[in-house]
């Protein structure tokens, strides 16, 4: 399997707003990957949600 890149990204002007529940740990793990990448922790979040949908199996 493919693995996820955090990558630079645009932003997009097509968003919505929700809230999401995630454990500390995990958080912890997001916001170090924003931080190394000198991204958004939602730009982060984003592109993992994109990468798993894209590599779902159905």
């Amino acid at each position: 399997m493919e693995k996820l890149k955090i990558s630079k990204s645009q932003k997009s002007s097509d968003t919505i707003t929700r809230t999401i529940r995630m454990s500390g740990i995990t958080y912890d793990k997001i916001n170090a990957l924003a931080e190394k990448n000198g991204i958004s922790f939602n730009s982060v979040i984003n592109q993992i949600i994109e990468f798993g949908l894209n590599n779902i199996e159905e």
